[in-house]
């Protein structure tokens, strides 16, 4: 098992959109929603309650990149997490199918690289960084391969570039629906059931080196 990189009385700070905010209460700033955050942070604080982590979620429905990078001062900067963890992308891949409102590569990767960039610059946090994805559920989201495929190589890009952790997350979905049909995983193909976020969870801890890996 990795090092644990934490240290103590740390603050975590999870960013993203649906799947990371997954209807936490926004007048509590505690709040951490229902997801693979909350399970993080519990299953996390279970096993090392010495160490009196602070974990904090800002994720909002609907985000894409470019919504990140307009609040980030108020949402992630002003707060002065010691790491933080994102999920984007996915937003930026279903507007061009449901609204006719797709985002380049190049503004993805530029808006995305701002964020990271001002992060490390500012407050000197370290990153990281979720791998976006999508399920072949309904049939439609095959197509969305197209859009996301190009994406997941930014993002892959720019973990190298600032040294970031990274959680391979779109081929961990692939090979479970070896193992369970796609909408065991995700209804929609893209917001995670209990067990998708408990599998995100469970890498997210696994490649932070908090927990060993069962595979």
């Amino acid at each position: 098992m990795k090092q644990i990189p934490f240290k103590e009385k740390q603050t975590i700070l999870f960013q993203g959109d649906s799947i990371t905010d997954c209807e936490r209460d926004k007048e509590d700033p505690d709040s951490l929603g229902r997801g693979y955050a909350n399970m993080v942070a519990a299953f996390f604080n279970a096993l090392h309650p010495e160490m009196r982590l602070r974990f904090v979620n800002r994720g909002i429905s609907g985000n894409r990149v470019i919504d990140l990078k307009q609040r980030w001062h108020n949402d992630c900067i002003a707060l002065r997490p010691s790491w933080v963890s994102i999920m984007i992308g996915i937003n930026d891949v279903w507007r061009r199918y449901d609204s006719n409102d797709p985002t380049a590569v190049e503004a993805f990767e530029n808006d995305y690289r701002k964020i990271l960039s001002d992060t490390q610059q500012q407050i000197g946090a370290q990153l990281i960084l979720c791998e976006p994805f999508v399920l072949p559920h309904p049939q439609d989201r095959v197509a969305w391969r197209e859009d996301l495929d190009p994406k997941i190589q930014v993002v892959r890009k720019l973990a190298r570039e600032h040294g970031a952790l990274y959680v391979p997350l779109d081929g961990l979905f692939a090979s479970s629906t070896m193992l369970r049909e796609p909408e065991f995983w995700a209804e929609d193909g893209v917001h995670p059931t209990q067990a998708g976020h408990a599998l995100i969870a469970h890498h997210w801890l696994t490649h932070v080196g908090a927990i060993k890996t069962v595979h």
